[in-house]
């Protein structure tokens, strides 16, 4: 069953600073993302700050107040008092949405948009605000929660009052798409408590010799990776400050929480046999991620639990997606991860999302962007993703940017928690299978170089035969044995 909001509540110290910059600044409209979280238990929003969605490319702003012809404004004049409506630039409040979504940590989402306008755009704009909402939806989606609206915040500046409203996310957009909710002001940041956890994972997959398998690209194989982890997750139970979660009972103490996560210890579902000739090597997949979660304390303590495990999978989706988007970007930055092998034996570099496994020639390993957490609102933290060759530099940039908060100025308060990198690698079957493999080719060798200019049938003694003497000798002295034992004996 779909959840639904009853009420939402906004935290009052940041929502009373975004009144006044827009009052004192007064601009004819803005578009923004509302950031907060949805407790499913409580049928409710808790909003934690509205983010300006910043110009665009062209230095343009992301929303603006459209006037009608001279002409149509004769006509309809005698019908409506203002026909103005707003214009959203909805694909860059998208983008805007999609990046801030992976600088949020457990539990904390892009839950829908708020604009300043006058009444009269407001309803003017009734299809413009629900696809703008929509769009938002779509490129932050929320997985965890059976949610099939999202927020619409309006601050009006004549009269001056805050009105919100559920938005449907159906295909079809009518007047009752925006259905109104309550909304108030509170003191929502001071009563959530924190979670941390440091979770390793280590994943193996293998590579099929004729590319069988349906995943063939390295994007498509990690993605699999990564649904594979997520289902092991959803079996694991989980330890809160050396406490196994057994019920549901809030969680009354104060302090960081630490959480770890048990996963079983042997899960066959997500496993399929294969014979030796299927298997030419094997992806391992690893690394640790630091999660931190947030949570009411009318909340169940489950709850930071469940939002743990959806950000540590968000978290490795994100690293994926980022490396993904900057060779798309960039089609000649190849990394040098392997090259892949045509039908005409020419090696060929691609772009890393798109190296087909099976075809490489060589080992790959590939580190992924490392997270990195920033000071954000009473306590809380935001994140981002860095690559090895970046600095904090770049974090104190996208948090200007995209979350309109001033840049830490001071390096230590920045967390840098995770030591051991998120990395994946492709080896040969037989180095992770039978590390001996290459041992045995090392004996096979010498005994070839010995052999020369000897006839092989002579001198070349086979790994096979020399098994077999191995054999004998062992059964001979067995027997030898037990008959002094028995003569003794007797």
């Amino acid at each position: 069953m779909p959840a639904m909001v009853k009420g939402v509540v906004g935290e009052e110290t940041r929502f009373q600073s975004v009144e006044d910059r827009l009052t004192k600044s007064s601009p004819p409209a803005e578009v923004g993302l509302l950031i907060g979280k949805f407790s499913s238990a409580l049928d409710r929003v808790s909003l934690f700050d509205l983010i300006p969605t910043p110009h665009n490319d062209s230095g343009e702003p992301a929303s603006s107040i459209t006037l009608p012809d001279k002409k149509t404004a004769s006509k309809s004049k005698s019908q409506t008092p203002d026909s103005s409506s707003l214009f959203i630039d909805k694909d860059w409040v998208s983008e805007h949405a999609r990046q801030v979504s992976r600088m949020l940590v457990g539990g904390i989402k892009v839950v829908g948009v708020y604009v300043w306008v006058n009444d009269n755009a407001f309803k003017n704009s009734t299809i413009m605000l629900c696809q703008t909402v929509k769009g938002v939806a779509e490129a932050a989606p929320i997985l965890e929660v059976n949610w099939c609206e999202r927020l619409l915040l309006q601050i009006c500046y004549g009269p001056r009052r805050w009105n919100c409203r559920n938005c449907s996310l159906s295909s079809n957009i009518t007047s009752s798409s925006l259905r109104p909710c309550d909304f108030k002001m509170g003191k929502v940041l001071s009563s959530f408590q924190t979670f941390r956890c440091m979770h390793s994972f280590n994943i193996r997959l293998p590579i099929l010799h004729d590319g069988s398998s349906k995943f063939q690209t390295l994007s498509d194989v990690l993605h699999h990776a990564i649904s594979v982890h997520a289902k092991e997750l959803s079996d694991a139970k989980s330890l809160i400050d050396g406490k196994l979660v057994l019920d549901s009972e809030p969680c009354s103490s104060d302090g960081v929480h630490e959480v770890e996560l048990l996963l079983p210890f042997s899960n066959n579902s997500f496993i399929e046999a294969y014979s030796q000739r299927d298997v030419s090597g094997i992806l391992s997949f690893s690394g640790t991620i630091c999660s931190f979660a947030y949570l009411n304390s009318k909340e169940p303590i489950s709850q930071a639990v469940t939002d743990i495990k959806g950000d540590i999978i968000t978290s490795l989706q994100s690293r994926l997606d980022i490396i993904c988007d900057e060779t798309d970007v960039d089609s000649g930055n190849h990394h040098d991860v392997g090259r892949q092998v045509g039908d005409d034996d020419v090696s060929v570099e691609k772009p890393i999302s798109q190296l087909v496994l099976h075809l490489l020639r060589k080992e790959c390993n590939l580190p992924f962007p490392r997270r990195v957490f920033a000071p954000w609102l009473a306590g809380t933290y935001v994140c981002d993703y860095l690559q090895p060759s970046e600095t904090v530099e770049v974090l104190k940039d996208h948090c200007m940017e995209l979350l309109s908060m001033k840049a830490p100025t001071e390096v230590p308060t920045i967390l840098e928690p995770e030591k051991e990198v998120i990395s994946f690698k492709t080896k040969s079957f037989w180095d992770v299978a039978v590390p001996f493999y290459s041992e045995i080719h090392l004996l096979e060798d010498k005994m070839k170089l010995d052999s020369r200019g000897e006839s092989s049938s002579d001198k070349l003694v086979k790994p096979g035969h020399i098994s077999v003497v191995a054999a004998g000798v062992i059964l001979l002295l067995s027997i030898l044995v037990g008959f002094v034992l028995f003569a003794l004996k007797g």
